[in-house]
């Protein structure tokens, strides 16, 4: 039997034959007939609810190998792994970006990307990240890829690994715990390796988790020994809480007196009135490159995250003659974990103590601004927002012109280079001599041979404006600082 009603003629039996109440039940139904007067007019693609729910597939991500052989070598020795994300706000392109970043850092710290899903919600689940529902679709992809580990793109809570573990069945872990064991790959100095393992333990203290004999209580113990049956002691798990404290502790008071050492170089410095410049910016922006290119420092150089960590001070001089100290900085990364900026606190007070910051970003990177956005708020973080910037966009030999311009115009005190092929370093440095704190106090001075020590300082730690050599002495105009001005006070001529 046919029927040949026409739309209105529906409706309206529709309006007649129910109740108010399964009219709006079934108005809220998913598959709404889609009206090109109504619908046409939105913005931006429209999605089924459950389409906006579900989980996105992250094309590109996978760094599995096509010859068989390679392949089967690196199953190996590489972690299997597969991302998640949790997109909350943004566009589509921020969260693939994120994850795209987060599988950089898998591939950093030896892991093998399988693959990578992103899904849209409000906020992340309480329980499981991403919703139990999503997470059963998870650990299905787990079993079709063969991964053994999954990496969250945030950082979860003790109860959220714990129970994403117990639904995919395979080992867990987040951005932070990733970051933390890349930090424990590259860390080199006595003092990087403090700073990565007190990280670590802060990390890790709430998330110990115990079985069996770890929550049986100890027996406390009497005078004699023997079968001494006091009462229930701690557990080993806060035995192990206990003694995580302790070493933490310890780690702290290291960490102060290496501390104590830098902040006497610091202060050494000071003294002798030499300026001092911070390289700070994202993670593989190319800071060692441009430290190489400025100073010859010989840093190690390569294209990974977080390939140097220890901190590298060298001296360097400006076209004019001035000395100054140029510090390499370890590199930021977008939500870069709260427990290594504590921990590297000491070493990014190189930022707030210098002179002026070279704030370097990859003119490449499809999301230069987001790079800025992140390594700013670590500067604020540190407390060096006062200190006058210069944004290095570095990389201009391979980045889009288009980008570059960008940045110039919308970045104040900006200018392009590129440390691997030395375009534009001439005028960076003229940037930097002009931009360094001069000496306050300018002064003209007969100054006798006897003296030539003087003269010599005034080259070494000011700014010699002209010298000429008379039959009495060195006829010096400069710019010093003011306790040299008061030991050259005497040799003033009487016309001054």
């Amino acid at each position: 039997m046919t029927s040949s009603s026409s739309p209105s003629q529906d409706a309206q039996s529709f309006v007649q034959n129910y109740p108010e109440g399964l009219r709006a039940d079934a108005l809220m139904e998913e598959d709404v007939a889609w009206s090109h007067e109504i619908d046409g007019a939105r913005d931006g693609e429209q999605f089924d609810r459950a389409e906006r729910a579900a989980l996105r597939r992250v094309a590109g991500l996978s760094t599995e190998l096509e010859d068989v052989t390679e392949v089967e070598y690196r199953q190996l020795r590489l972690e299997r792994v597969v991302l998640v994300g949790v997109w909350t706000s943004g566009t589509v392109q921020d969260a693939e970006n994120s994850l795209a970043e987060l599988a950089a850092l898998a591939e950093t710290a030896g892991a093998l990307v399988l693959d990578g899903v992103v899904q849209r919600r409000d906020k992340p689940d309480p329980a499981t990240y991403i919703g139990s529902g999503k997470a059963l679709e998870l650990r299905d992809i787990v079993l079709e890829t063969g991964a053994d580990t999954v990496v969250c793109d945030g950082e979860l809570s003790p109860g959220q690994l714990i129970h994403l573990e117990d639904v995919v069945k395979v080992k867990v872990i987040d951005r932070t715990a990733l970051i933390l064991d890349i930090f424990a790959q590259h860390a080199k100095s006595r003092e990087g390796k403090a700073q990565v393992a007190l990280a670590q333990m802060q990390y890790m203290l709430p998330r110990l988790r115990g079985w069996g004999q770890s929550l049986s209580r100890q027996m406390g113990g009497g005078k004699g020994g023997g079968l001494a049956t006091r009462g229930p002691g701690e557990t080993k798990i806060e035995t192990d809480r206990r003694r995580i404290r302790e070493k933490m502790a310890k780690m702290r008071r290291e960490i102060a007196e290496m501390k104590t050492g830098r902040e006497i170089k610091r202060q050494e410095r000071k003294r002798n009135k030499v300026p001092s410049v911070a390289i700070a910016g994202y993670t593989n922006a190319g800071k060692s490159s441009l430290l190489n290119r400025l100073t010859g420092a010989g840093v190690l150089v390569e294209n990974s995250l977080f390939a140097t960590l220890d901190p590298t001070v060298r001296r360097a001089e400006t076209p004019s003659g001035r000395l100054y100290t140029l510090a390499d900085t370890v590199g930021f990364v977008r939500h870069l974990p709260h427990h290594l900026v504590e921990a590297f606190r000491s070493t990014m007070e190189e930022v707030g103590e210098s002179d002026l910051i070279l704030h370097v970003v990859d003119g490449s990177h499809p999301a230069p601004e987001e790079q800025l956005a992140a390594v700013r708020e670590v500067i604020r973080e540190v407390g060096a927002t006062d200190v006058p910037e210069i944004v290095v966009i570095n990389k201009a030999d391979a980045a889009d012109p288009l980008t570059v311009q960008r940045l110039l115009r919308t970045q104040r005190h900006a200018i392009a280079v590129s440390a691997r092929t030395g375009a534009g370093i001439e005028e960076l440095l003229a940037l930097i001599d002009a931009e360094l704190p001069r000496p306050e106090v300018e002064i003209e001075a007969l100054v006798p041979y006897t003296h030539g020590k003087l003269v010599a300082r005034a080259h070494a730690d000011g700014e010699v404006l002209s010298e000429e050599h008379t039959a009495e002495g060195t006829l010096l105009k400069a710019r010093v600082h003011e306790e040299l001005a008061a030991e050259l006070a005497p040799f003033v001529p009487a016309t001054h």
